[in-house]
């Protein structure tokens, strides 16, 4: 177990550092690489617990996937996926197991796929049900809608899919991995509106990258049968959700710093956290493949926003909130409840711990600022998120603040603390 102990005050932060790889971008093509009839390199890959979950899980449904250098992997891919030989440990990736339950319903055998502590308290519930209309038999063996998941194999039969999209995109990412294989062209019809969006057109390019068609209006999506997949060479790009982290912390300490590898053209929704800072005050520089901050000393504007289709964002929104001059208001926080830990009730016991008045009223989060904000002990419930957020509101905290079981940020970004000791802040691992 590792605590950081951050000493705060007035913090100022200076250099540049690069945003680590995309962790959304990585699982995707692993996994289209895994299914492709042929060889794929997929390079500048995102190296964390998740995606090792996803390469494991790849390699036991028999892609041949080696690491030739760090961050580098070359894909043999398996377009008829093995039956696995043992039971698939998603480890806590919830893009682990819901995008690939529907995959191993292509097998010819039976699939078990479970995960740690917090990946089963996760709903699985809208996936299997989807499943079971386009003709896959696959169950929670605890009857109750969560991990472990049995997937009985020997292909999907198609057609018509009701699921509703505003549980997880994740869900129908999965389904439009697995069905171009279905034997008859299928139909997912979301009963609700979708929310995370972006994550789905992520998912639709690499998919197109690949040679697998999709046609949708977000809405119904019409994917045809006896698709294959072609081999397909990745560059992964930067994670505008990781990079969230220093930018904000720039952003609270008045600091002037750089990100490289951001694509100014990208299609991650996260890329919406520049639209958050300018709305708080922060001078944001947009380069091509880079973000510049450049700090003041004046307080930070309250946010007014709607978090819907970018919920990773939400905990650094929390941090630029507590902050900032009054009342903010954050909307959409309603599924951050099944994330890591309950991140809304995660949020609220720690940030209060330091001082922060947060109210929570369903579906909005209100975080008053321009209180005194101290340093605290800080549980980060086993989330990664939690744990970067109060890290970062530790720097322009008075006194000093242990975050105690840190590990749980190598979910998403290994290099966390590194990168923020770059750029001068004061961690201590210990």
């Amino acid at each position: 177990m590792t605590d950081l102990v951050i000493r705060g005050g007035e913090a100022s932060l200076s250099g540049c550092i690069e945003a680590p790889p995309s962790k959304a971008y990585t699982h995707r093509a692993i996994i289209a690489s895994a299914l492709s009839d042929g060889c794929s390199t997929v390079r500048n890959a995102l190296i964390c617990d998740d995606t090792l979950a996803t390469i494991n899980a790849c390699r036991m449904l028999g892609a041949e996937i080696v690491e030739l250098s760090d961050g580098t992997f070359r894909i043999f891919g398996s377009p008829k996926p093995e039956t696995p030989n043992n039971i698939i440990d998603c480890r806590g990736s919830g893009s682990t197991i819901r995008f690939l339950t529907p995959v191993c319903a292509l097998a010819d055998g039976i699939s078990v796929l479970t995960g740690n502590e917090s990946l089963r308290r996760r709903p699985m519930k809208p996936l299997l049900d989807a499943l079971n209309q386009i003709g896959v038999k696959c169950y929670s063996t605890r009857m109750n809608g969560y991990p472990p998941i049995i997937v009985f194999g020997g292909g999907i039969k198609g057609g018509k899919a009701n699921i509703r999209g505003d549980v997880s995109s994740q869900f129908i990412s999965g389904l439009l991995f697995a069905t171009p294989m279905a034997e008859k062209d299928t139909e997912i019809v979301l009963t609700t509106p979708l929310e995370s969006k972006p994550y789905v057109e992520m998912t639709l390019n690499i998919l197109k990258k690949h040679g697998i068609a999709a046609r949708t209006d977000f809405h119904v999506f019409h994917v045809s049968s006896g698709q294959r997949y072609r081999p397909h060479d990745h560059f992964i790009e930067g994670d505008y959700s990781s990079a969230a982290f220093p930018l904000s912390a720039a952003a609270i300490t008045g600091s002037n710093i750089k990100v490289k590898n951001l694509l100014k053209e990208t299609l991650q929704g996260d890329r919406f956290i520049i639209d958050i800072l300018n709305d708080a005050g922060v001078y944001v520089n947009v380069g091509e493949d880079f973000i510049e901050i450049e700090g003041s000393s004046q307080r930070l504007k309250p946010l007014n926003v709607d978090m819907r289709d970018n919920p990773d964002l939400v905990p650094v929104c929390v941090v630029l909130a507590a902050f900032a001059d009054g009342k903010s208001v954050i909307r959409g926080i309603r599924r951050l409840r099944f994330k890591e830990s309950n991140r809304v009730e995660a949020l609220l016991s720690e940030f209060s711990k330091m001082g922060v008045k947060i109210n929570v009223l369903d579906d909005v989060m209100e975080v008053y600022g321009g209180g005194r904000i101290h340093g605290a002990e800080i549980d980060p419930h086993g989330d990664h998120r939690i744990a970067m957020a109060c890290a970062i509101a530790a720097l322009k905290a008075s006194g000093e603040t242990v975050i105690h079981d840190a590990e749980c940020i190598n979910k998403s970004y290994p290099n966390f603390v590194r990168d923020m000791r770059i750029l001068g802040a004061d961690i201590i691992e210990r």
